[in-house]
């Protein structure tokens, strides 16, 4: 809703699918969000809008908004994953490569361990890491 006014003002369909969504987006922010789609279904059939597509699939609206809503919040706990195990991993390799360091220099592995804050069963396994590649 508010972009684009010329195309929602040339095709109606889409126009009424934008007051639609923007409903159950504003409903979902104060109720469950089945509780949104039903409200927002229930209203646009009263007020003629997508009111004949609305009444023939009623239900499959119903589940696909709420999947589709599910799938947004789905992307965005992947990305949050995906961020953190980018994170884990960057942290690995340059705990991997400050250890390798050390090591050239004859550091034991409770010195590496104590310089890099780090378990010695942490070293020991990232010079395990490092014997394998």
């Amino acid at each position: 809703m508010g972009c684009n006014r010329e195309l929602m003002d040339a095709c109606k369909t889409l126009a009424d699918y934008a007051r639609y969504t923007q409903r159950v987006r504003d409903y979902a922010e104060e109720m469950p969000l089945n509780q949104a789609v039903e409200r927002a279904v229930t209203e646009c059939i009263r007020e003629g809008i997508l009111e004949e597509f609305l009444r023939e699939n009623r239900s499959e609206v119903v589940h696909v908004s709420i999947y589709e809503y599910d799938a947004e919040k789905h992307i965005r706990q992947e990305k949050e994953e995906s961020w953190e195990e980018g994170f884990q991993e960057g942290r690995e390799s340059l705990l991997i490569q400050l250890t390798k360091r050390e090591l050239k220099k004859g550091k034991t592995v409770s010195e590496i361990a104590e310089d890099l804050a780090q378990e010695e069963a942490v070293i020991r396994e990232l010079i395990g890491k490092l014997e394998h590649n």
